[in-house]
């Protein structure tokens, strides 16, 4: 059977943690905070999960995550 390729651009995106979720990055804050107000840029620094929707594809993305 051969080995099941990583997709690369999900596994620079996304950690899997310990309890086996899956940690994502918040979008919209590399650039521009400046207009952003404090509250905002609170929000958005937050960790962020998967959707439970789609942790299934996601995890075959990762195969040996």
């Amino acid at each position: 059977m051969p080995k099941i390729k990583t997709k690369k651009a999900v596994q620079k995106r996304i950690k899997i943690t310990a309890s086996g979720k899956l940690k994502r990055v918040q979008a919209g804050r590399s650039h521009l905070m400046r207009k952003k107000n404090s509250k905002r840029r609170l929000r958005l620094k937050r960790p962020r999960y998967v959707a439970a929707v789609n942790e299934k594809k996601v995890k075959e993305m990762l195969p040996y995550g």
